[in-house]
């Protein structure tokens, strides 16, 4: 062959590939832009976990089984666990888009998470991967950005703004701990506890265990430690409630002490008692929390004259920018939800007020 044929050959060659590139080029542009779509690929101005956020067939996911707790993780290709299943709970810890929370009036830290924690429809069982319901649940909600129980949760923070449906009804917006309480500023108690859900929403409200409760209008707007807890998981989340701690099913019942010593969930940090060394606290506190996980309610053994009542929960978030662990819950100091520092460290480690007093944590 002559070097004018092999040259026409060779330009013929190149222009075939070049039109071949183009157009796998065109072909994968518009296939990322339905991708991106149908919210299988974030954003890059989206900072992500380190998985793609595809949602596939359940099948390309190994499962893998832990214990002390129970649980299924759920991994990658690549090995990066993207899931939490814990045995009898519902709550589903997903990794996902990177967060921030932070809380400048009351914290300089912050808390950077990738974890998005979701409710199952049921209680996780070994092997459950393998069922319809499941695959349903796992392809709709993994990558899924909307609401989940961290976002709620800081819907009732400091300046949080206020939301209101269409009949005018308040659902969300900076909530306060309790009305002033004029009996109780001698003993250090300013405000008033007890405001539920219900009291916040301003509605009356008839729950499953058949316990009607009708909102005081003073407490319009409050939500204390476990109404707290009550609005995010059960308003909000949709985790059934009851009227109040004497009930035995499976809803969250109304007080900390009721949800840390009768109510539903997996004790990840078993209540433990203290063998009398210090009578005026009834419980130990726990030797280790490595176990926790975000989105696990966690319970404190805080005031002397509840006896051996649990009296402040929160729920847990991982660690803050500065490396330890911290939670957000509905506060006097802060007058209201928050995980900031009024009042007490809000972290689980060292000596601090908080970490003093942890006695407990459930994983609904």
């Amino acid at each position: 062959m002559s070097n004018r044929k092999r040259k026409k050959s060779k330009a013929a060659l190149h222009a075939l590939v070049i039109a071949a590139l183009l157009g796998a080029s065109g072909f994968l542009t518009v296939e990322m832009q339905k991708k991106k779509e149908e919210g299988r690929i974030p954003d890059l101005d989206v900072a992500t976990a380190p998985h793609p956020n595809k949602q596939v067939s359940t099948k390309s996911y190994r499962y893998e089984r832990l214990t002390k707790p129970a649980r299924t993780v759920v991994r990658e290709g690549g090995g990066s666990v993207v899931a939490t299943f814990t045995d009898g709970a519902r709550t589903a810890n997903l990794t996902g888009p990177t967060r921030t929370f932070s809380e400048p009036r009351t914290t300089k830290e912050k808390v950077v998470t990738d974890q998005w924690v979701r409710l199952l429809p049921q209680p996780w069982t070994n092997g459950a991967e393998e069922t319809s319901w499941f695959k349903d649940w796992f392809k709709k909600n993994l990558g899924s950005k909307s609401d989940d129980v961290f976002a709620v949760a800081f819907q009732y923070g400091d300046k949080a703004p206020t939301h209101k449906n269409d009949a005018g009804q308040r659902s969300r917006g900076d909530a306060i701990f309790g009305p002033i309480d004029p009996n109780g500023v001698a003993v250090g108690d300013q405000r008033k506890e007890q405001s539920d859900f219900y009291d916040y929403l301003g509605v009356a409200w008839q729950f499953k265990d058949g316990v009607l409760e009708y909102p005081e209008q003073e407490k319009y707007g409050a939500l204390d430690c476990s109404g707290f807890v009550r609005m995010v998981y059960g308003y909000r989340m949709a985790y059934p409630l009851n009227g109040n701690d004497l009930s035995t099913d499976d809803g969250l019942p109304r007080t900390a002490n009721g949800m840390a010593t009768k109510g539903p969930g997996v004790p990840v940090l078993p209540l433990k008692k203290t063998g009398n060394k210090d009578p005026l606290y009834f419980y130990a506190r726990p030797t280790s929390i490595d176990v926790l996980q975000p989105g696990d309610l966690i319970f404190f053994e805080i005031d002397r004259r509840t006896g051996t009542r649990m009296d402040h929960s929160g729920i847990y978030m991982g660690l803050d920018t500065a490396g330890h662990p911290r939670f957000v819950s509905s506060r006097e100091e802060a007058n209201g939800p928050t995980m900031g520092d009024l009042g007490g460290d809000s972290r689980l480690d060292g000596n601090g007020y908080y970490a003093k007093y942890l006695r407990t944590a459930k994983r609904l």
